[in-house]
């Protein structure tokens, strides 16, 4: 888990100097693509010297890893809040509410710009692995969610295959809306995405999760 989703009070101060120069580095890559992009120019926009770039990040293409994290950062809190009492339809259509009317204008910002980095990994292959990364880290908050609707060990196969197909759906489903969103599809399309998330979980699972646990 990245400690920039939990961060510690030392780490505050680190994480959002990194967040702001993946901000500048997206909105680089959007604009001009992965290739035209330069660590001066990204160092430039956020008004940090090349040197400093890359004391926070290890090459160009990485910068867009915290952008991109967020971007699914809420479904992984969102995991972590699954009640047993609930379906994961119930369960996302009120986190997907409250993630909404919580959301402020940077906040806003953030996501419209992480949209765009998910839907740019597909054709970019330098921006692939932050978000096959971030993927990652999603299969492993499943997995912790699995493991507890199910009464089983977060490491056993089941639960392992379970989240690894979870996970995999999950992403194209991320992809597909994004896609279809910077396309110029009517948000209101989505209005429902809690459901085609939902659905993606218990079709991959074979319908063991997804629903409410029994009793």
């Amino acid at each position: 888990m990245s400690s920039c989703l939990r961060p510690g009070m030392s780490e505050r101060r680190r994480c959002r100097i990194r967040l702001e120069i993946s901000r500048e580095a997206s909105r680089l890559f959007w604009a001009q693509g992965v290739a035209a992009t330069s660590g001066d120019q990204i160092g430039e926009a956020a008004g940090l010297s090349t040197r400093t770039i890359w004391r926070h990040f290890r090459s160009k293409e990485s910068c867009a890893e915290p952008i991109i994290l967020h971007g699914v950062a809420w479904e992984m809190a969102a995991l972590r809040r699954w009640k047993p009492e609930l379906s994961l339809d119930d369960h996302l259509a009120g986190e997907m509410s409250m993630h909404g009317r919580g959301a402020d204008r940077a906040e806003r910002a953030d996501n419209a710009l992480a949209m765009r980095m998910i839907a740019l990994s597909t054709r970019e292959p330098a921006l692939r692995t932050a978000w096959l990364m971030a993927c990652d880290q999603v299969e492993r908050e499943l997995a912790g969610s699995i493991a507890g609707r199910l009464d089983l060990p977060a490491d056993d196969i089941r639960v392992q295959m379970h989240a690894a197909a979870a996970s995999g759906a999950l992403r194209v489903v991320n992809e597909e809306i994004s896609e279809a969103l910077l396309g110029g599809a009517d948000v209101r399309q989505f209005a429902h995405a809690h459901r085609l998330l939902a659905q993606a979980v218990r079709s991959a699972t074979g319908g063991e999760v997804g629903d409410a646990a029994t009793t």
